[in-house]
């Protein structure tokens, strides 16, 4: 008569168990609460930009008489017209940095390595090593400001940016003084557009990101 098969025993891992799940590199909801306010500030803000035809009115358009003249111009204008200059130059810093591939791929990098290794960094996640050492919140900190103001004063992204703005500013500026305002824009001024536009999200994400920031 066969003999029985011996019993199976139950073998467990070394580590004594599943090992336990490692933190994300980065803090999910936050990021997500971020991305949010800011889809929202834009979507907001964009939707009380005046219509363009009114910003390229040709008939609208003459030489001021004196230089108060134009910058009372350019003050109506810019109180009037800010969603869509703020778009204008959006879209010439966006265009200078297309036309720099490099300079927009250190641009992207550094805000990436800003986003994984700081701003939207669980608290809980583990400690950064690198080459056998263990880096502190504070030196993840100083290494970024560092490596930020190497690559925007040691490289093109800095020079690029300040021109595309200051391009852009300048266009801003011969519209704002040679664009006729009429009485109506006054009228059709909306009191409860904050003036801040694409960059009111900021206030709330940051806050909604201080369990992430570690100083």
């Amino acid at each position: 008569m066969a003999s029985a098969p011996p019993p199976i025993l139950p073998v467990s891992s070394a580590g004594g168990g599943s090992a336990p799940s490692s933190a994300p590199p980065i803090s999910v909801p936050v990021l997500r609460v971020f991305l949010s306010r800011l889809s929202d500030s834009a979507r907001r803000s964009l939707a009380h930009r005046r219509p363009w035809y009114e910003l390229f009115d040709r008939s609208a358009f003459a030489r001021p008489d004196s230089l108060s003249d134009a910058a009372s111009r350019l003050r109506k204008n810019l109180a009037y017209f800010r969603v869509n200059y703020l778009a204008l130059l959006a879209a010439a810093l966006a265009l200078s940095l297309l036309s720099h591939p490099f300079s927009l791929l250190l641009l992207v990098t550094l805000l990436a390595a800003w986003a994984f290794l700081y701003l939207f960094r669980p608290s809980d996640a583990s400690p950064l090593i690198l080459f056998r050492r263990t880096f502190s919140d504070r030196e993840i900190l100083a290494g970024l400001v560092l490596i930020t103001l190497l690559v925007v004063f040691l490289t093109s992204v800095g020079s690029l940016i300040v021109s595309a703005l200051m391009v852009g500013a300048a266009v801003v500026c011969v519209h704002g003084a040679f664009r006729v305002p009429e009485d109506l824009f006054l009228d059709d001024q909306d009191p409860g557009v904050p003036a801040s536009g694409f960059l009111s999200f900021l206030g709330g994400a940051v806050a909604s990101s201080g369990a992430a920031v570690r100083i």
